[in-house]
Parts: structure tokens; sequence; C-alpha cells
């Protein structure tokens, strides 16, 4: 079980890489691809708050991307569970205020990862 959790914390990284690649550094070009529900007018306009939005995600896929990286297993239980949960609590957050999608992109893989390493 423990193998599945790594592999799900590495999947759930690279997910948060990719948010911050397109709220960093793609908003304007393919991002409103992505985010049908917001007006196009309003992506130039946005950019800044999109950058702030996917320097966080960056900050989770690092932290997840650490938890990978820990030889010490207790370390890496801990390191692991706290990020896990950040993620899942962004991930609610955002299902409440911004699309439901989120909750299923984020919070559960994380939810997952979660239950498999107390296993």
């Amino acid at each position: 079980m423990q193998i599945t959790a790594q592999i799900i914390i590495g999947l759930i990284a690279l997910i948060h890489i990719y948010i911050l690649w397109l709220e960093m550094f793609a908003w304007t070009t393919k991002a409103p691809k992505i985010f049908k529900t917001i007006p196009k007018e309003l992506f130039p306009q946005t950019k800044i708050l999109a950058a702030n939005q996917g320097l966080y995600n960056g900050f989770l896929a690092a932290g997840l991307i650490w938890s990978l990286c820990i030889s010490d297993h207790h370390w890496k239980f801990y390191v692991a569970i706290f990020f896990l949960t950040c993620v899942i609590i962004a991930g609610i957050y955002g299902a409440a205020t911004a699309s439901k999608r989120i909750l299923y992109v984020q919070s559960i893989p994380a939810l997952v990862a979660l239950i498999l390493l107390h296993l």
C-alpha cells in the first residue's frame, strides 16, 4: 500500500505542478480553454491573482515531493499527511467557491493517498 500511496502522491504533485504552470505562465493563453466559466476578457486583468494562486500550488507540489524524498519513515509519513491535508482543504474550499470539479481533481486523490498511507 505504501508504494501505491507514494505513486498517488507523486501524481498529485504533478497535478499541482501543472496548475502552477497554468496559473503562473499560461493564464492568458491556455487557461481560457480550461476555465470556460470565466469570461475571456477577465484573464489579462486577473493574471497577477492567478500567478499568486499558482505559486501556492507550487508550494503544495514541493511539499509532496519533499515527502517522497525523506528517508526517515516517521518524518515521511507526517510530512505527507500535512501536505495531503492541505491539498484536501484547498480542494474543498475550491469546490465550495469556484468549481465542484476541483473536489474530484484535488481533494479525492489526496484523500485516497491519505487513506492508503494509514493502511
